[in-house]
């Protein structure tokens, strides 16, 4: 089965700008949003001001990307429990969020019938305590990609 994931750490505020969150912090994001209008046409413009540091490594495993995404996190902990404290009051948060795409044949790498076994995951106790610190959310999203004319 084809699988396309990804897994990202984010930081986000109605109030606080990504820039703001990257001097708070002194760690460049790998993405960032701008906060706006949820409705604005053509392009949707995100709700929040939103810092992330992604791992989109494919072949990995879901708890192998957020490893990834720890051990560049964990030496901030402090700094980012700080600013998480502060996003919490003034309507903002942090969450750890994973992505997963199934049957995502659009998407499907060439040797895909020799990669890793990516279904199953979990989080350590490492990872547990560092969201726990920071007062993160966990979001795991996943789509069945299937198409209607695939599933007949």
């Amino acid at each position: 089965m084809p699988l396309r994931q990804y897994a990202y750490f984010a930081l986000f505020s109605r109030h606080t700008s990504a820039d703001d969150m990257t001097s708070q912090l002194g760690i460049t994001p790998d993405e960032v949003t701008v906060r706006g209008s949820r409705f604005t046409e053509p392009a949707v413009v995100p709700v929040h001001h939103s810092w992330r540091v992604v791992c989109r490594e494919p072949g990995l495993r879901v708890d192998e990307q957020i490893t990834c995404i720890l051990d560049r996190l964990q030496p901030h902990t402090d700094c980012i429990c700080d600013l998480t404290r502060h996003l919490d009051r003034t309507g903002g948060g942090a969450v750890l969020h994973t992505v997963r795409y199934f049957n995502d044949t659009d998407q499907a790498q060439p040797g895909a019938a020799d990669a890793p076994n990516l279904l199953g995951w979990h989080l350590d106790r490492k990872v547990l305590d560092f969201l726990s610190a920071t007062g993160a959310e966990l979001d795991i999203d996943e789509y069945d990609m299937t198409g209607e004319e695939d599933a007949r």
